[in-house]
């Protein structure tokens, strides 16, 4: 048995809102895939939960009127992974998040509590980062929108105000359109781990594949919160394809990030993970644009 004190069903959004409200101190259980594990080990004994499982108006894919993508939270990864919207628009987000875990929290996992729980090693986080994502946020005062740079405030949090809970995930098409990217998660086996690092890649092309017109790099667990390496992509965007552009954009990287060590791998190997891993996400990011190198 899990040691809760309560365990509210919100029917609405609004009334999620309302019971927040009036269980300050509940947690939001979504899929579940995180918070019943660590009930599991006792890390949330006599808490109190609101469920949004039931939810399913916070569920799917779509694309508005002027091209943005709209992410459901509750959208279960295997559902992401398989979306046709997802898979012809942001193609590496599809492939990131058919990397978390096995096919059984693949299946109960959200794309939502993924990025809520505000840990680094995320797979969708650094993807979500590299596609210039924003995040829209429901509460009593209404509905709220901020860059996913402005989401991760510190290691394991987010930006989420009191009765407050995640209702969208925004792509906007002009962070999409016309670039193609690559995500690699370096673990220490290849499922049912978490990334010891990821990079994930964006570039768009010049229109003779020649040029690098922008660049996006992003990575998980390279610091306390996903993140961009800007110098990276100073270092490529504008330049020639070529073997020397992405060389000097991978070394460029390691202006940008700040990795600890931990029990999975020290500060020196991740700093290595770094370099090597944007070489190579940006050489297939290349040439999955169209470029040769």
């Amino acid at each position: 048995m899990y040691d809760m004190k309560a365990l509210y069903e919100a029917k609405s959004v609004p009334d999620a809102i309302s019971l927040l409200q009036e269980h300050p101190g509940a947690r939001i259980l979504a899929g579940g895939s995180d918070v019943l594990v660590q009930l599991r080990e006792g890390k949330l004994a006599g808490l109190e939960f609101v469920s949004i499982f039931k939810l399913d108006e916070l569920r799917g894919v779509s694309l508005e009127q002027d091209g943005t993508m709209r992410i459901l939270p509750l959208t279960s990864f295997s559902h992401v992974a398989r979306d046709p919207i997802v898979n012809r628009c942001v193609r590496v987000l599809a492939e990131a998040v058919d990397k978390v875990g096995g096919p059984q929290v693949r299946n109960i996992g959200t794309i939502g509590g993924n990025i809520c729980n505000g840990v680094t090693s995320a797979d969708s986080a650094s993807t979500l980062v590299a596609y210039d994502a924003v995040v829209e946020v429901t509460g009593p005062e209404g509905v709220r929108q901020l860059p996913i740079s402005e989401w991760y405030v510190g290691a394991g949090k987010v930006a989420l105000r009191p009765a407050e809970l995640l209702t969208a995930i925004l792509i906007k098409k002009e962070s999409y359109e016309g670039y193609a990217g690559f995500y690699i998660k370096y673990a220490m086996r290849n499922a049912m781990d978490i990334a010891t690092l990821g990079c994930s890649v964006n570039v768009k092309l010049s229109g003779d594949k020649k040029t690098v017109a922008d660049a996006r790099v992003a990575y998980g667990v390279a610091g306390p919160v996903p993140m961009r390496a800007k110098s990276a992509e100073e270092a490529a965007r504008g330049k020639p394809v070529s073997e020397e552009t992405v060389e000097a954009a991978a070394q460029a990287a390691l202006a940008d990030v700040n990795p600890r060590t931990s029990w999975r791998a020290t500060k020196e190997f991740r700093l290595h993970l770094v370099e090597e891993l944007a070489r190579r996400a940006l050489k297939e990011a290349i040439n999955r644009a169209g470029g040769e190198i």
